[in-house]
């Protein structure tokens, strides 16, 4: 944590403290999107939804990963009790991850999607509503066109079914420089180009996967995400970048804690997305190999003090 994000934190705390003291109201948290955990992300290893859950209500998460091949699997009655836990530990269910490849082969891509209602039913039964995935940003023998009309083509079909159960589609652009001439055509790596996908998709229930990482290293703008909506975004994810090391040269999977190196402008990234409304769930994933080293606890532990001193930013 950097000094002005520590200052900051610690003046909520003091505040919250003569409140208390005083009689008088703290003031209300004016943020609306919620710290989630989503432990593949940080290298948390779970056996089960419960563990998940008990992990996220002792380190002060606010949003969970729904795990949508437990609960699709689950009966009516362990639904209920899994709803019931969420609630008392004062939780609502974050983004998962698609199931469906649609990066491959046409039979790869039927087969996944033959399984998707039964997996969006369960995950509807729980009450979870959002699903993430991320678009490759090259392709080693499509061109940029047909490769777009293959993706709006594949994703609307994944929308479909997804709307149908009430569930919104997010979608990630990948704007790592190295990853996008990684083969030899380039693709979407910039949020203009994710919302022309999302706009030739047509579907209402599709929106954005915005990453502070992403965002960043695509060159976007502070402007580009004041123009967005709430309605316009599905989740979002905070990383930072490591220090001295030439955006062009970044490497999508070495990243760092939101606020650890001050690289990427976290209090500009929040501070705008605070102002489109946005009320979903916000996740870290720095593929950070000492964070994966920790065990569950103390990850989490890390991970959750990284994103409530980022959420501090926007007061």
């Amino acid at each position: 944590m950097n000094r002005r994000a520590f200052l900051q934190t610690s003046s909520a705390l003091t505040a919250t403290a003569l409140a208390s003291a005083t009689g008088r109201a703290a003031p209300a948290d004016p943020r609306r999107m919620r710290v989630a955990l989503v432990p593949g992300s940080i290298g948390v290893t779970v056996a089960s939804q419960r563990e998940s859950i008990d992990l996220a209500r002792r380190h002060g998460f606010e949003a969970v990963e729904p795990r949508a091949t437990e609960l699709a699997a689950a009966s009516p009655g362990e639904v209920q009790a899994l709803r019931a836990e969420l609630a008392a530990a004062k939780l609502v269910w974050a983004a998962t991850s698609l199931s469906v490849d649609f990066r491959k082969d046409d039979a790869t891509f039927r087969s996944g999607l033959a399984e998707l209602p039964r997996l969006a039913a369960g995950l509807h039964r729980a009450g979870a509503d959002r699903i993430g995935t991320w678009i490759p940003p090259c392709h080693d023998t499509l061109t940029y066109r047909p490769n777009f009309a293959l993706h709006a083509s594949r994703l609307r079909e994944v929308a479909v079914i997804l709307g149908d159960q009430g569930i919104r589609l997010g979608l990630e652009y990948v704007g790592t420089q190295l990853n996008l001439v990684a083969k030899r055509y380039p693709f979407v790596h910039t949020m203009a180009e994710a919302r022309e996908l999302i706009a030739e998709i047509g579907r209402p229930n599709v929106g954005l996967v915005l990453d502070t990482w992403h965002w960043w290293t695509a060159g976007d703008t502070e402007d580009e995400i004041r123009a967005l909506k709430s309605s316009d975004i599905v989740s979002v994810d905070l990383n930072d970048a490591p220090r001295n090391v030439p955006k062009p040269q970044q490497k999508d999977g070495e990243r760092e804690l939101p606020l650890a190196t001050g690289v990427i402008d976290t209090r500009v990234f929040m501070r705008a997305l605070h102002a489109t409304g946005f009320d979903g769930p916000v996740r870290c994933e720095p593929f950070n190999k000492p964070l994966n080293a920790l065990d569950n606890d103390p990850a989490c532990s890390a991970v959750s003090k990284a994103m409530h001193a980022a959420m501090a930013l926007i007061a």
